[in-house]
């Protein structure tokens, strides 16, 4: 088994590069949906949320408000912390025990948005970055999300920066070209890493 730790900042095209590895048959733990479900209504994880933050951040129909949340903790940092000290232990037992299920041959892709951030690249065997240039990362998400200018930006200043990612990375991934280079490189790169594995 080789462990592979995959990030990009917003809108680089890291879910594509994912969604083509598994093409390839590798296995991907995707950290936003396990973020996702441990927060699910009738979770231990919901419950605690709702005992830091209040029940104000549930939906009528018992639903975390992922919208309400994120704009409670975007422009804080304790409450995103508090957050996060709630939800990382939480997709970090989810994520070993998926782990412990891939065959002892796999390329297991951990998909982490925020890998640079968490400081935990050095737990993985190989670190595959998406790269793009800032500007096109702008340009998609007002292309493509219909963002403000000013949001995007807002956004990508919220992440690490491209040479943070990029001083973690192992393998780079340019995703500056057409979808078919795209899958080009991702194959070689599967490759590689299935050869490690």
């Amino acid at each position: 088994m080789i462990r592979v730790g995959l990030t990009g900042g917003i809108a680089s095209g890291k879910s594509t590069v994912s969604a083509l590895l598994a093409e390839h048959g590798a296995v991907v733990i995707d950290a936003d949906l396990i973020a996702r479900e441990v927060v699910a209504r009738g979770t231990p994880g919901l419950e605690a949320v709702v005992a830091e933050f209040g029940a104000d951040l549930l939906t009528a129909d018992g639903d975390l408000d992922r919208p309400a949340m994120g704009r409670l903790v975007f422009g804080d940092p304790d409450a995103r912390r508090r957050l996060e000290s709630i939800i990382h232990p939480l997709v970090h037992r989810r994520s070993a025990e998926l782990e412990a299920e891939a065959a002892d041959s796999a390329v297991v892709v951990h998909d982490i948005p925020l890998l640079a951030e968490g400081g935990r690249a050095g737990s993985f065997d190989a670190v595959v970055v998406v790269d793009v240039p800032t500007e096109v990362q702008v340009a998609r998400m007002v292309a493509d999300r219909g963002w403000s200018r000013e949001d995007a930006e807002a956004r990508i200043a919220a992440q690490a920066t491209r040479e943070e990612r990029l001083a973690i990375a192992t393998h780079v991934v340019d995703n500056t070209g057409t979808l078919e280079e795209l899958r080009r490189r991702v194959a070689g790169l599967h490759d590689e890493l299935a050869g490690r594995a």
